[in-house]
Order: structure tokens, then sequence, then C-alpha cells
């Protein structure tokens, strides 16, 4: 008997110590919005894509360089890179959300030969991938291309 309290006292003290030191959190981790995750940092070019082939080899170089800035109140900057575009990139711009978010619309087109309102396919806290039909040269014809900007 004194053999089984030996053992049976040291595991109950330890079963009280574990089981009141991990208490879960009654407060949630709040989910980020979407003007929180495309404010949170600048965004670069990474990657063009149409109908699953790399097309970036067809995006300007001038572009893939530049810096773009959103800032959560619905402006943002674009700076250029060391290559610079003619006519140069808009330094300043304003945007918003449409459609439940499922678009973002620029007040200028961020890349020649397109519009200024993208269709949101993924928005991450270090990804932001954006579609809309663009004309490529030296087609005359638009195309479906997505756009993959990263931090």
């Amino acid at each position: 008997m004194k053999k089984l309290m030996s053992f049976t006292f040291p595991a109950l003290i330890l079963f009280i110590v574990f089981s009141t030191s991990c208490k879960k959190s009654s407060t949630p981790i709040p989910v980020p919005t979407n003007t929180a995750l495309i404010s949170s940092a600048s965004w670069k070019f990474n990657k063009a894509t149409s109908s699953g082939i790399d097309v970036s080899s067809q995006i300007p170089a001038c572009f893939k360089d530049n810096t773009i800035t959103l800032v959560s109140n619905g402006t943002g900057t674009i700076t250029e890179g060391a290559l610079v575009c003619a006519p140069p990139a808009p330094a300043t711009f304003t945007w918003s959300f449409l459609n439940s978010e499922t678009q973002i619309n620029f007040s200028v087109p961020l890349i020649n030969g397109g519009s200024s309102t993208f269709n949101v396919v993924k928005l991450t806290s270090d990804e932001m991938q954006l579609s809309q039909n663009l004309t490529i040269p030296p087609s005359s014809t638009a195309v479906s291309v997505e756009v993959k900007f990263v931090h």
C-alpha cells in the first residue's frame, strides 16, 4: 500500500499542475480584413500567367521593378524602379474594393494595355494575385492574365 501511495501522489501532483497551466484562450484571434492585408506592406511584381503559362517575359520590365504601396485610406503610390516606363507610371492614385471585395479598382491602369479594374484571385498576408483581360504586344487581342505580387 505504501508503494502505491508513493507512486499515486506524485502522479496526482503532476496531473494538477499540467491541467491548470494549459488554459485555452477565450479570445479568438481576429481574421485580418482584406483592407488590412492589402495595405500591410508594399507590393512588388512576382509573376504573370495566362491559361497556366508563364507570360512574365511579356510584361514590360519597367513595370516589373516598380513598388506599389496601398494605404488603408484608399490612396496609393507607385515608385518607379531603375527602369522607368515611358510614359512613367503615375506617382499617386486611389483604389477601392468593388463587388463584395472580389474586385479592386485603381483610378489609373497599373499595366499598359490593361484596365483599372482587377479581379481578386487571392489575397493573403504575403501574396496578392489579381486578374484581368490584358492586351500584350505584339498581339492586339486581350487575354486573361493573372498577375502575382508579393511583399
